[in-house]
């Protein structure tokens, strides 16, 4: 019986990173960057491999038996015709494929997600909501740092579009379960928190973490912020935040995560707990 031989791929990601500190076993990140796998510590061995160049790529993945990859799900056309013909995979992809608007990130996703669902190989993709708590992660620090300069809150449609933000110990739990959960498929998972809330309920829950008064929202139409977003670009006492993630804000991101329970075994944290983590 071939010995199991697990290949990280995006392995000095934020995700990545998180995942092989808790992995428990060998494995081989594969990485564009050798020194930087280097600084970070992790007693490991590392391939280096531009996921755009086939010979590198499959040269770095030889021999893996488990591919995890970490990496923009756009990259999955790749990883699939570099990998041995054995290989098993368990790929992270994004709630964006979900989004009705489109751009080239959500885009990426679904050209990812189709790819693995025709390719007759086995495995699982995971679309992990908003994540929080990364090492190196800013979303809801950047939030924070908005909420220490302003006395309100500008959001659009007053924050009421829902959220489901999860925790990257929990994605991180949901990426060991379904390397360690063996299937014969193609199948598609989405990962989050244990329930949505309103963006606004989200907001002040941040500011509790972080120590900060809860602030009072004020509704404003969407087109209005979208317009005045290049501001934060030339206003260095603000966190940037583009016309993009404003149009975001204005759909609910709530999802179902039976199957997240049920097939992976993961129940994920409350936000409360998760935030309590992040702020420590």
């Amino acid at each position: 019986m071939v010995a199991e031989q697990f290949a990280i791929i995006g392995a000095s990601g934020r995700s990545g990173v998180t995942l092989c500190r808790a992995l428990g076993q060998p494995f081989r990140a594969v990485v564009r960057d050798a020194a930087k796998w280097a600084a970070l510590g992790i007693d490991a061995p590392c391939a280096v491999a531009d996921l755009k160049e086939g010979t590198a790529l499959r040269a770095a993945l030889a021999g893996a038996t488990t591919i995890i990859s970490c990496a923009h799900a756009r990259h999955i056309p790749a990883i699939l015709a570099a990998a041995p013909d054995e290989a098993r995979f368990v790929f992270m992809g994004s709630t964006r494929r979900h989004s009705r608007w489109p751009d080239a990130h959500g885009d990426g996703v679904r050209a990812g997600e189709a790819a693995f669902l025709a390719s007759g190989r086995a495995g699982y993709m995971l679309h992990p909501t908003m994540i929080y708590g990364a090492e190196g992660e800013d979303n809801v620090q950047r939030l924070a740092a908005l909420m220490r300069r302003l006395p309100f809150l500008p959001l659009p449609g007053g924050g009421a579009a829902l959220v489901q933000p999860i925790h990257q110990a929990d994605v991180t739990r949901c990426l060991l379960a379904a390397a360690a959960r063996p299937n014969s498929t193609a199948e598609v998972i989405i990962i989050a928190g244990p329930e949505p809330l309103a963006y606004r309920a989200f907001c002040a829950e941040v500011a509790r973490a972080a120590a900060i008064a809860p602030r009072a929202v004020l509704p404003l139409p969407a087109s209005l912020l979208m317009a005045a977003s290049p501001l934060t670009r030339a206003l260095p006492f603000l966190p940037r935040i583009g016309a993009d993630e404003i149009r975001r804000l204005t759909e609910d991101k709530a999802f179902d995560i039976t199957a997240m329970r049920d097939l992976l075994g993961v129940h994920p944290i409350p936000l409360a707990e998760g935030l309590k983590r992040t702020f420590a």
